[in-house]
């Protein structure tokens, strides 16, 4: 956007932090606090493949005051397979499952954030706000793990919106996916930033038992008034490291994520996030690296102003120093962790502090051997 553009460079000129503000509220992009109320998001643009942009403007009649704010609306998706493949070498599985579209967490920094413009809806509040759910997810899965040659390996789920995210209370899709998982034999890893996953430690446990599931929690920062703003309808953390306490006293493997680590912001608690994490039981770990892949730069430069404006350009100069001086890059090998002293800094604390506590001394692998393919039924023709 370029309005942000403008403003980005404002910040880091004479005019500081409170030029670009000025320069955003001016520009009629961003949304008035009272629409956007607990959401983490402060501006709606039109996706990358929408010919036209959204930008709010008094037109002389007085009718802002009647705009309603953003309620969250849930669509019913009706996909025609729901494994997702990928051959990324940066993460460890090769197929996913996403019960939901967008997520109502509302994580400002979410790199899953671009893909709502598929959608023909904004990466912004619309990622937040307007939501997509599949209630054929489970049918779905039975169906693929029936089909002839099916080879098991762990289907990773939360990888790009959030399984447990507060709709789930209602549609329940997560826990018939467990279900069919459980019934087949197969392995499932899952990631969260919900304590809504301790709804389903029961059948976690079984599988668990059986060497078929593992779930990991993503904790960005202890600090609930930064957790507020930043993902505001996501579990607080001190929720997260009790469903943690909660999983590994039921005997299911829980890790932590750090993640993501925004640089100059909560890269400072990782160490205090390992060793709350490992006393609640966790004892394998991860991080990732802020990511800022196409619209989510802009979603997030708006943010850090409006509530972190005197960190504006510690924080961006932070970012930039570990992606080549540009604010992402999608390099394979690059992009989850970084590059240059300050990423190789953040590594090296991360790997002496895993070392301290024990983190990832073993790794637990999940089991592919249980594996029960579908019986299929006999058909006889009928006779006329």
């Amino acid at each position: 956007m370029e309005q942000i553009v403008r403003a980005d460079i404002a910040a880091f000129g004479a005019g500081r932090a409170e030029m670009a503000n000025a320069m955003i509220e001016q520009s009629g992009v961003r949304i008035r606090p009272e629409r956007n109320r607990g959401r983490s998001a402060g501006i709606n643009p039109s996706g990358r493949f929408e010919p036209v942009s959204r930008h709010v403007f008094d037109d002389g009649w007085n009718s802002l005051e009647e705009l309603p704010p953003f309620k969250t609306e849930v669509q019913v998706e009706k996909p025609r397979t729901i494994i997702t493949r990928n051959e990324s070498p940066d993460i460890s599985f090769d197929r996913s499952i996403n019960p939901y579209r967008g997520c109502e967490h509302g994580c400002v920094y979410c790199f899953a954030r671009p893909t709502h413009s598929f959608m023909g809806l904004s990466p912004g509040l619309d990622f937040e706000s307007k939501l997509f759910a599949k209630p054929d997810a489970a049918r779905l899965l039975d169906k693929e793990l029936s089909k002839d040659g099916y080879q098991p390996r762990t289907i990773a789920i939360g990888t790009n919106t959030d399984p447990y995210q507060p709709i789930e209370k209602q549609y329940r899709i997560m826990r018939e996916i467990l279900e069919v998982l459980e019934a087949r034999g197969h392995p499932v890893g899952i990631v969260t930033k919900s304590a809504l996953v301790t709804r389903d430690i029961d059948i976690l446990a079984r599988m668990a038992e059986r060497g078929l599931a593992k779930v990991a929690l993503s904790v960005t920062t202890l600090d609930r008034m930064l957790a507020r703003t930043m993902e505001p309808r996501a579990s607080t953390p001190t929720k997260r490291l009790e469903a943690i306490r909660q999983l590994s006293d039921a005997g299911i493997p829980a890790s932590v994520m750090v993640a993501p680590i925004v640089p100059g912001l909560t890269d400072q608690e990782m160490e205090r996030i390992l060793d709350s994490a490992y006393a609640a039981g966790a004892r394998e770990a991860g991080y990732v690296l802020l990511r800022l892949p196409l619209e989510v730069a802009p979603i997030f430069k708006d943010w850090l102003l409006r509530h972190y404006p005197d960190r504006y350009r510690h924080v961006m100069s932070l970012i930039r120093s570990m992606r080549d001086g540009k604010d992402y890059d999608s390099e394979w090998g690059k992009r989850m962790k970084g590059s240059g002293p300050y990423a190789w800094q953040i590594g090296r604390r991360f790997e002496i502090a895993a070392k301290r506590l024990g983190l990832n001394a073993e790794r637990r692998s999940l089991r592919t051997d249980q594996f029960v393919a579908a019986a299929k039924a006999t058909e006889q023709l009928m006779l006329l």
